[in-house]
């Protein structure tokens, strides 16, 4: 049915452009606004989809008028909500984000998710079934479990986004030898692992059953283990950098694009540093989104 469905963290983002950074309990300027679909998981599909993959979210929502907008930025972008389910006991997510126009970076203040958990039925998890890759974050680890056993009972390729933590530990493990591809944040393989290097925690890691493991950087580009090695990946510089909000997602999102197009790994790092820089010159985590064409366009000799 699709070729990437998504389980995972899904918001409206209302972010907002300082004039400057204020210390706590200061104040500043809101220079301009804007609201955006955001979330991990739910920002990966709509770039997957906006780079030409199918994409499903599978997820629970409510009646209420953030939901509705939710709802509306995943169809715009074509990413299917047919196995998203609206409920009375739900509500819309709502996440505030505050950019640093000096740099580029943002601070969030995401609404909690105590929404219950997805009440799984016959289609939805055919659609993790008949899909080539299911991609998890960890704010629900509930959900995020039981859809990577659906997939792992079919041979599904599921996909990690190693920023969301558990406070018990072993839960983190345990999602993350759960999955085929794994793509942290700086903070996840260190806290994780309990390892204090890079290269050592991602070895460590690789140990634990993933086949893929890429750690991001930022402006320091990107770490990944191909052949019992970290390597690492220079990243591709925007001509200006507005907003980082989403880069990360974006991230997961082309990577997996990538991984569906056959790429190999390091191929499929180098288009998604190029996605999600493109990202980064607009504010938000998915205005800024490139489409294939704009990708491959940076790419030189790469075949796409």
């Amino acid at each position: 049915m699709y070729e990437i469905v998504g389980v995972g963290h899904s918001c409206l983002d209302r972010l907002c452009i300082v004039e400057n950074y204020p210390k706590e309990d200061d104040s500043t300027h809101i220079v301009s606004t804007s609201v955006q679909g955001g979330g991990a998981v739910a920002t990966a599909l709509v770039a997957a989809s906006r780079l030409g993959i199918g994409a499903a979210f599978i997820g629970n929502i409510g009646n209420d008028e953030v939901s509705d907008r939710i709802v509306g930025f995943f169809e715009a972008d074509g990413v299917s909500t047919a196995l998203m389910s609206r409920r009375s006991d739900c509500h819309g997510l709502e996440s505030f984000v505050m950019v640093n126009p000096a740099n580029g970076s943002r601070t969030k203040f995401p609404q909690k998710d105590e929404n219950p958990p997805i009440e799984w039925n016959s289609k939805s998890e055919a659609a993790i079934k008949e899909a080539k890759v299911l991609h998890l974050d960890g704010t629900n680890y509930a959900n995020a479990v039981k859809a990577a056993s659906i997939a792992k009972s079919c041979g599904v390729t599921v996909s990690l986004d190693g920023c969301s933590m558990q406070e018990d530990n072993r839960k983190n493990r345990e999602l993350a030898s759960l999955s085929d591809i794994l793509i942290m944040n700086r903070k996840y393989p260190l806290k994780v692992s309990g390892e204090l290097s890079y290269d050592e925690a991602l070895l460590k890691i690789a140990s634990w059953g993933p086949k893929i493991v890429v750690c991001t950087l930022g402006e320091q580009g990107s770490l990944a283990v191909i052949g019992g090695k970290v390597c690492r990946f220079e990243p591709y510089r925007p001509k200006k950098v507005v907003d980082t909000t989403g880069c990360g997602d974006v991230y997961h999102g082309a990577f997996l694009c990538a991984y569906v197009l056959g790429m190999d790994v390091g191929r499929a790092i180098v288009f998604a540093g190029i996605a999600a820089g493109l990202k980064c010159e607009k504010l938000g985590g998915r205005a800024g989104i490139p489409t294939r064409a704009e990708v491959s366009a940076l790419i030189g000799d790469l075949v796409i």
